[in-house]
């Protein structure tokens, strides 16, 4: 055989040391390591033979790699007349789809943020930032009706996990009940900080998105798994 590279040791559908993973993903993780240890291109039996597994099953796995953009399809060197046979390698650089923390980010942000003389008034001031980033006015466009500026908000909140929905209280006000909170365990432990920074994206968002309502103040848990945003008119700011 061409490459150089060893089996792996771990038997086929085990997932090594650590908290056992489900069996595709085992093997698919495999396949992955075997292509990064390889000098050349790997061909579908080749990898067959080295992982103890049927062809197909390689091939379902390079699928899923190729289009996550772990693999790509190379030529291996020619064995004879005709087009080289299909091969696939690792692709080099950072891995697109290995292991994030973005949590752990989001935590020492929050902590800088709690660490200021006005802790409340900097996530707020931050949120609105964020969501005039998230949501700018379309080319062209000025102070949009109440369901429409309202209405791109919900959808932008609904991207971000929060599970809006529209709502009118018993007075007739306009609510957005938010159903989860994408960042609950900060919320729960520093709701000082998160919680002003999502009403100031709400708020952000609305006056980037050319809403003539904005919401004026956010409940946070009235109930278990609801907080509440309210809805009032926007101040004019021509």
């Amino acid at each position: 055989m061409s490459s150089r590279v060893r089996p792996s040791s771990h038997g086929p559908g085990t997932a090594g040391a650590g908290t056992p993973q489900p069996l595709v993903a085992s093997r698919r993780q495999r396949v992955l390591v075997v292509l990064r240890e390889s000098s050349n291109p790997l061909r579908v039996t080749e990898l067959a033979e080295l992982l103890g597994v049927h062809p197909n099953t390689v091939r379902f796995h390079l699928d899923t790699l190729v289009q996550a953009g772990q693999v790509e399809r190379a030529h291996s060197a020619p064995a004879g007349p005709g087009r080289p046979p299909l091969a696939f390698r690792a692709i080099q650089g950072r891995d697109p789809a290995g292991p994030r923390n973005y949590q752990l980010l989001a935590g020492l942000l929050v902590d800088q943020l709690a660490a200021e003389p006005d802790p409340s008034g900097h996530g707020l001031a931050a949120g609105r930032a964020w969501g005039r980033q998230l949501a700018p006015l379309e080319p062209g466009g000025s102070r949009r009706g109440v369901p429409d500026g309202v209405e791109r908000v919900v959808r932008l909140l609904a991207d971000l996990g929060f599970e809006p929905e529209r709502r009118t209280s018993e007075e007739g006000a306009g609510q957005i009940a938010l159903r989860n909170c994408p960042f609950l365990d900060l919320a729960t432990s520093k709701g000082h900080v998160v919680c002003p920074v999502h009403l100031g994206l709400m708020q952000g968002a609305m006056a980037a998105a050319g809403s003539a309502v904005t919401v004026s103040r956010l409940e946070p848990f009235v109930e278990p798994g609801l907080c509440l945003a309210h809805l009032t008119p926007a101040r004019d700011r021509s």
